[in-house]
């Protein structure tokens, strides 16, 4: 059944609210009964944006957070079991051929027209470089055919909202403090130079890349085309990973931001995989880590939200509600202190100081220190973000994030080298 807006606020109990009130609510109230179930990964699903949802929506929310591997089977498999789903483009393929997401309806997103050209077409600027592999505009439109592609329509297959371009960090008081696009590079993680000290995330569709990014950055090996890599290209790029492991090259995996953290902070890693998070969270902790920006280019990634196919009625109506919530603002602001972008930047500007702005969205350098989501210093006064502003930045995408089509062999070719 679909309500009307007004059928909506009456089911919410918003009848008791005056006139002014409601005008001057950004979100509608919902009954808390209502209640939901929002499975992911910790980069998003994080106890302070549950908090603030729940305080502006008045909506019942859980997170379960979780590994990427372990939340796309439980995602893929079992749509029983969550609401709303937010992970990485790379996951639209294998949720859409599952049945286990259903489209949304970009007419009940009411910022859809805010929505910034990356998400929609795949680029900021004319002279950007689309990126090899699944750059989500191909992934973002569903067609009445049931299928998934570039041509714009009014039902889409995830919500883009969280998004940013990712590469290696590096602990600069050992690796001395490279150039950003002429001398930092992928090939660092292959580096015998840093044998023992370094680590990879443990994800197929993105630790594989930034392997294979760096094996071509070394000259090791070249690809037709690095985002949708051969049977034969995967066992020659295994065969010299392994090769890396047995020798002790890899001080080990990690499937979480906070592991990824306690690798360099405890664990004499000193060059590895990481998310922006964990880049924050090091140098917080005065840990000089920095994130750089590869002369091969970023392998770029972007946050889809899902809604599961098993969702109706009222509890949809709550989802399309958390949906408008992530893209009105207050949100992207919070995940901009942590390095990352949002699909409606211009409404978060005003939730940020102009120094927060200038620094991650601009390129500027920052003129007071900045603090993290957690109210610790991120950003020191008198820096500039490693890669520049956010259109410098996606103007260098290498590869995205990617279900290749040969998925399914490099999740054995994945396992083998974990188990070598």
């Amino acid at each position: 059944m679909t309500y009307t807006r007004k059928q909506f606020l009456k089911l919410a109990g918003a009848a008791a609210l005056t006139a002014s009130t409601l005008k001057a609510a950004p979100n509608v109230l919902i009954r808390k009964e209502f209640k939901l179930r929002v499975l992911g990964t910790h980069v998003t699903l994080q106890e302070e944006l549950r908090q603030q949802a729940m305080k502006d929506l008045g909506i019942e929310i859980t997170f379960e957070p979780g590994g990427s591997a372990q939340v796309l089977h439980k995602a893929s498999t079992r749509p029983e079991t969550f609401d709303l789903y937010e992970q990485w483009s790379n996951s639209i393929k294998v949720l859409w051929q599952a049945g286990a997401i259903q489209s949304i309806d970009t007419k009940r997103l009411r910022q859809w027209s805010q929505v910034n050209s990356l998400s929609k077409a795949g680029k900021l600027t004319a002279e950007a470089k689309y990126g090899a592999g699944d750059a989500p505009y191909k992934l973002l439109y569903a067609q009445k055919d049931k299928t998934i592609s570039s041509h714009p329509t009014n039902q889409i297959s995830f919500l883009p909202y969280v998004h940013n371009a990712d590469s290696i960090g590096y602990n600069s008081s050992i690796i001395p403090k490279g150039e950003p696009y002429k001398t930092e590079s992928w090939g660092w993680l292959l580096d015998e130079k840093y044998s023992g000290k370094v680590a990879i995330v443990n994800a197929p569709t993105i630790g594989l890349f930034d392997l294979a990014l760096a094996a071509k950055a070394k000259g090791f090996i070249d690809f037709q085309d690095i985002g949708n890599l051969t049977r034969s290209e995967l066992n020659s790029l295994f065969k010299i990973l392994i090769e890396f492991k047995k020798q002790n090259h890899f001080r080990g995996v990690w499937s979480s931001v906070p592991q990824s953290v306690e690798f360099m902070e405890k664990d004499g890693v000193v060059v590895e995989s990481m998310f922006s998070p964990g880049v924050a969270a090091l140098n917080g902790k005065g840990i000089p880590c920095i994130y750089a920006a590869p002369k091969e280019g970023y392998r770029a990634w972007h946050g889809v939200m899902c809604l599961s196919s098993r969702t109706t009625g009222q509890t949809k109506d709550a989802a399309y509600e958390y949906m408008n919530w992530w893209l009105s603002g207050w949100p992207g602001a919070f995940i901009a202190r942590q390095g990352y972008y949002i699909s409606t930047p211009q409404l978060s500007k005003p939730h940020l100081s102009e120094d927060e702005w200038g620094y991650w969205y601009e390129g500027k350098t920052n003129k007071s220190d900045l603090k993290n989501t957690q109210g610790e210093i991120a950003v020191k006064a008198g820096n500039q973000r490693t890669g520049g502003s956010y259109e410098n930045r996606f103007n260098n995408i290498a590869v995205w994030n990617t279900v290749m089509d040969t998925y399914e062999y490099s999740l054995l070719k994945w396992q083998e080298f974990l188990l070598a």
